[in-house]
């Protein structure tokens, strides 16, 4: 064996042990998670929706609950759909420059909200979507408060995922995982308009 080889199995071997000593001091909270995807870049829903899918890997209850898309047909909700294994509520109306009437907007998030809050408290759920809900909170439709508040009154069993750029600040807090997405490039500013089944 070389002297190369020789040291790089010994470093690896090293870092082997103290991975091993850090995992076997960690705890389980026995209790969901709360993540937070925010950020100026693409993926936030679509990290949500890997997180989805891997708790359906291991046979375990998740819902949806969609706060801004409204109507839009997207690839996620048809391959769910297809699936039959996700409950998926689409409350929103659409993007906040389509209805352009912030009571309605304001009545259709806490209406979703109403629904997410039911579903967090059922005991049904393993891991719920609450996709686009940072955008509610954005413009006000929703209070970070009052959403704190329910995410406090969910089930033991029960993690969630929030999704949608800016989210507050009192949210990331008190987060368990809180991960940005960061813009370098997108093809929209090149001109190039969304792609199905990149995009949407």
């Amino acid at each position: 064996m070389s002297e190369d080889t020789q040291s790089h199995k010994e470093k690896m071997q090293e870092r082997q042990a103290q991975q091993r000593k850090k995992v076997a001091e960690l705890k389980d909270p026995d209790k969901g998670l709360v993540l937070v995807h925010t950020g100026a870049g693409k993926g936030k829903s679509s990290s949500a929706f890997g997180v989805a899918v891997r708790a359906l890997g291991w046979k375990q209850k998740v819902g949806v609950v969609q706060f801004i898309k409204g109507k839009w047909k997207t690839g996620e909700r048809q391959f769910f759909d297809r699936l039959g294994e996700v409950t998926w509520h689409t409350m929103g109306e659409g993007f906040t420059w389509d209805t352009q009437d912030r009571d309605r907007d304001i009545a259709a998030a806490q209406a979703a909200f109403g629904k997410a809050r039911e579903m967090m408290e059922s005991g049904d759920y393993d891991l719920i979507v609450l996709d686009e809900i940072n955008i509610a909170m954005r413009y006000d439709y929703l209070s970070v408060d009052e959403v704190i508040a329910g995410l406090d009154t969910r089930d033991k069993r029960t993690g969630v995922v929030l999704t949608g750029r800016d989210a507050k600040p009192e949210l990331c807090a008190y987060a368990d995982l809180v991960t940005e997405m960061t813009e370098v490039k997108h093809p929209f500013k090149a001109g190039i308009k969304a792609q199905r089944g990149v995009d949407y």
